[in-house]
């Protein structure tokens, strides 16, 4: 059951909760074990969360290139324990400049999804070097060559490959095969190699090697900017070294909002997640779901869910260029408002919401969770965007590139590869962050204090949302994390689940109410998330079962 604030203070006061307590103990979920070890070496060495942080981003970017990688970029969400200071490190990418807002669309018009998805042109200025720099200047312990020890080993002698990456390598195969140097990385005499076969990247060591020495800047002003845009540029890229230079990290003030007595801090714009959680939330927040009826209770999720991802189209963007309304968008006052115009008994027809005529992100990104034994917290969710980027690398870099240009709205009201719609808020502009749906959280209470995120694309947002609901009703991690998924995104009108989300019955009375309900043989996301139980001392974890290569570890 969902616990009272007054409750909570209650129980802290009875049992002597300061505000200075550790955990003891640190917990680490990510979505590769030699990831989650790496952070709990540099812990041992005497890093802290943001050092651990460091070593996680740096090990997925090796290990799962499918999802995440110095090629891309993320978004970091730091609570440090000592002084209750909180903020989002912004490391998405930028749009080169000689981007225009028309550059993907054919001579008729429409875009060219291709060109957008795959090869050099699809790639911003990757910002994941900078933000991992960043973090080690200004919120780590130990120098940044330590944290990146672990991935520049793992990198040279080689990770065995497991379900995911052979699966999505199959996918990506034939994209692959036309770059010669991500064939040469990834593909065993030009086929998807099979599980088990040790992928070596001694180029990316090298990279990690010359980070490790000479900081960021030889990444994005030295010999490594050079080769990159090179590369880019051989192949029909724009990128120039003054986009390299001029690439930084932001620090961005979280999203903020209370449910149930609980504090969520969660991601700001550039990403979408955490204005739409503050949204659907101060709409359910009056509701006791938690005596409702399936049907009743996903019906009202979902409505919730729909006027969100409404609002997600047409008002969110980068901050640094276009007016995103985010206290009017996080208002409860605002939420009275949706919430009044929602039938209890009956959906509402996505063309109905007023506004706006009906105009119009896959698993390919990654997170993890981190808390130390002092209570530093990390969130962090990383995405080079669709599986294995633009699938074109470099030669001689060992990492492949985004295609986060994909995530800007390419045409007013075109959907991208997800479905998503956009406007002119989320259009092309040179150097602009294009809109994620990516959601890092950190759920704040007396008694106990949650982290997660998860990939996913446009149903990030919606999985989040669900992760928060159970552990508002008391859940652990490994109950998030594999709790049953459901989505609705406001266009298409229809809710998608996975198999096992509702029953028959619980479909049929969705479907009387008005919704289409479409359940899909597959499953989606790949949450992991870590627990600290302030009232009993316990710290715990949880990593997606859907994963095969994913670990939660508590030491």
């Amino acid at each position: 059951m969902m616990r009272t604030l007054w409750l909570s203070l209650l129980l802290v006061f009875a049992l002597g909760v300061s505000a200075d307590e550790r955990p003891g103990k640190a917990a680490i979920a990510s979505a590769h074990y030699l990831a989650t070890e790496a952070g709990h070496e540099v812990l041992a060495a005497g890093g802290n969360a943001f050092d651990a942080a460091i070593a996680v981003s740096a090990a997925l970017a090796v290990v799962e290139q499918t999802s995440s990688g110095i090629g891309g970029g993320g978004f970091w969400l730091l609570h440090r324990a000592e002084d209750g200071f909180e903020v989002m490190v912004d490391g998405r990418e930028q749009a080169p400049a000689a981007a225009t807002r028309d550059m993907y669309l054919n001579a008729d018009g429409t875009v060219n999804r291709e060109l957008a998805t795959t090869g050099p042109l699809a790639a911003g200025i990757p910002g994941e070097i900078a933000a991992l720099a960043h973090i080690a200047d200004n919120y780590g312990r130990l120098p940044l060559a330590d944290s990146l020890a672990p991935a520049i080993r793992i990198a040279r002698e080689g990770f065995p490959v497991y379900e995911k990456f052979h699966t999505m390598l199959g996918w990506s195969q034939q994209h692959i095969a036309r770059w010669p140097a991500a064939r040469e990385a990834f593909l065993l005499d030009g086929e998807v190699p099979p599980l088990g076969h040790v992928i070596k990247l001694p180029d990316l060591a090298r990279v990690l090697e010359r980070v490790a020495e000479g900081g960021a800047e030889v990444f994005y002003e030295g010999e490594i900017a050079q080769q990159l845009v090179d590369g880019v540029r051989a192949e029909g890229g724009i990128w120039t070294m003054e986009d390299m230079a001029a690439y930084t990290v932001v620090e961005r003030e979280p999203i903020r909002t209370r449910y149930q007595g609980y504090e969520l801090v969660t991601a700001a714009p550039p990403s979408s997640g955490g204005v739409a959680i503050a949204e659907m939330l101060n709409i359910l927040d009056p509701w006791p779901l938690d005596s409702l009826s399936t049907p009743q209770r996903t019906h009202l999720i979902v409505e919730a869910m729909r006027r969100a991802y409404r609002d997600r189209a047409i008002y969110l963007g980068d901050p640094d260029f276009t007016e995103v309304p985010v206290a009017r968008l996080t208002s409860r006052f605002y939420a009275d408002g949706l919430r009044a115009g929602i039938n209890p008994r009956a959906a509402t027809p996505s063309m109905m919401l007023p506004g706006n005529d009906l105009p119009w992100e896959s698993d390919d990104t990654t997170h993890f969770s981190v808390i130390d034994a002092d209570g530093n917290i990390v969130s962090a969710t990383l995405t080079v965007n669709l599986s294995f980027g633009n699938r074109f690398m470099v030669p001689g870099t060992g990492f492949v590139l985004n295609n986060e240009m994909d995530d800007f709205s390419a045409k007013e009201g075109e959907p991208n590869a997800f479905g998503l719609i956009g406007f002119k808020a989320n259009a092309i502009e040179p150097r602009k962050r294009p809109l994620s749906s990516m959601t890092p959280t950190i759920i704040k209470g007396d008694d106990r204090i949650g982290v997660l995120g998860t990939p996913g694309g446009s149903r990030i947002i919606t999985m989040v949302l669900l992760g928060i609901l159970d552990f508002m009703d008391g859940q652990q991690p490994e109950h998030w994390v594999a709790l049953p998924r459901f989505h609705h995104q406001y266009v298409p009108d229809r809710i998608s689940a996975e198999p096992d989300a509702f029953t028959p019955e619980e479909v049929a009375a969705l479907e009387a109410m008005g919704h289409t309900v479409e359940v899909r043989k597959g499953r989606w996301g790949n949450m992991h998330g870590v627990l600290w139980n302030r009232l009993t001392g316990e710290v715990s974890a949880g990593s997606d079962p859907r994963s095969d290569a994913g670990r939660a570890i508590v030491r």
